[in-house]
């Protein structure tokens, strides 16, 4: 992270208090300074903003250290709850003292139903508030993949604080999402609190997904899995315990296994054919339901194409971050934009991939030439 970056301008709090809304001068405190709120600081720091931090644990860089929950109050009118769900009201309760009117507090917790009361609980009508969920990690900051989406909970006691909320993470390149807290928790808890479940379960099994011979459906689990192990690993319990609709979710889900596993593990019924018939499928109730029954290859294939060229456009977009990244690293050494012996370097090492594909190296040259023109455009733009 660039230190100038994070450096706290001055004025402090008088002058910051008396902002109306939010800009990018803002001083944004972070409570809670663990891999997320890192990787939050550094968002929020690229995007213009401050940052100062508090965590008991002590904070790594001591530019942006506050000392204490009542430094991190005097410095900061935006402060952000990055700590573990079950410590949230632990955290509101260090912070309150220090805060007045004029502050306003986002927690980030992956479920929303038990935060929302905490911060109404503690804060109420006193100060403004919001529950977001920024629906991303610190890999997935790291990867420079994007769009970066953030759940935004209306709250009425506070009718504005959501799109101030909806503005301060806009400014750092998310999209913003409304969802109310239950609503948030009910979706959540048939997609990431499952999608959790089912890579603990194929990790305690010790279940070998990454063998060599796992086709592309076994290997986008262990993607899945991959996934879930770089996140925090108190996310798994708080996913669960503390979203009230999980327990619903997993039950449906375990039944629906359960009935499945009896199917299979019952010897097969003898189906009835009439006779000249021909092979006889698998009872319908153990077969996957397909996409499109009755579409024919062509629709699939098309179907797959489509697929694919999001993932590619998922792919360029993580690039065209990075290459963001890059021009202002080139900036602060005083290079251009341009770099003909890498670009030279770059084309030949993409040619002799594209043979290992099996894939005709001129044709994929055109490709990267196109990439990297695009490149250069977003590179100057940034610039100008």
């Amino acid at each position: 992270m660039n230190g100038e970056a994070f450096r706290l301008s001055l004025p402090l709090m008088e002058k910051n208090l008396a902002k109306a809304g939010v800009s990018q001068s803002t001083v944004i405190g972070l409570m809670g300074f663990g891999r997320f709120g890192r990787a939050l600081a550094e968002l929020f720091a690229d995007a213009g903003y401050t940052i100062r931090a508090f965590d008991p644990a002590g904070v790594s860089d001591a530019a942006v250290d506050a000392g204490s929950p009542a430094g991190l109050a005097l410095e900061a009118p935006v402060i952000l709850l990055a700590v573990p769900v079950p410590t949230i009201r632990t955290a509101l309760e260090q912070l309150r003292p220090g805060l007045s009117a004029s502050h306003f507090v986002m927690d980030v917790a992956s479920v929303k139903v038990s935060p929302e009361a905490a911060l109404r609980s503690v804060l109420g009508e006193d100060l403004p508030w919001a529950a977001t969920h920024p629906l991303f990690g610190p890999t997935s900051l790291a990867r420079g993949e994007r769009p970066l989406k953030v759940v935004v909970c209306p709250n009425p006691q506070h009718p504005r604080a959501a799109e101030r909320a909806a503005t301060i993470y806009r400014r750092s390149g998310c999209s913003v999402i409304e969802r109310s807290a239950e609503a948030h928790d009910r979706e959540m808890s048939e997609s990431h609190a499952i999608a959790y479940f089912i890579a603990k379960g194929l990790l305690d099994a010790d279940l070998a997904i990454d063998s060599a011979l796992a086709p592309p459906s076994a290997q986008a689990i262990l993607r899945t899995v991959e996934a879930v192990r770089s996140d925090a690993g108190h996310l798994f319990s708080a996913l669960h315990r503390e979203n009230p609709f999980a327990s619903g979710a997993r039950s449906r889900f375990l039944e629906a296994l359960g009935k499945a596993d009896a199917r299979l593990s019952a010897p097969p019924a003898t189906p009835s054919r009439p006779a000249g018939t021909g092979f006889e499928a698998a009872s319908s109730e153990d077969e996957i339901p397909e996409l499109c029954a009755a579409s024919p290859e062509l629709r699939e294939a098309r179907g797959l194409i489509d697929e694919v060229d999001r993932e590619l456009l998922a792919l360029l977009a993580r690039r065209a971050r990075i290459a963001e990244r890059a021009s202002r690293a080139k900036t602060d050494l005083g290079q251009g934009v341009r770099d003909e012996g890498r670009e030279q370097a770059l084309r030949a090492l993409r040619r002799e991939w594209a043979a290992s594909y099996d894939l005709d190296p001129s044709d994929v040259d055109d490709v990267f030439k196109a990439i990297l023109d695009f490149s250069r455009r977003l590179q100057y733009r940034q610039r100008s």
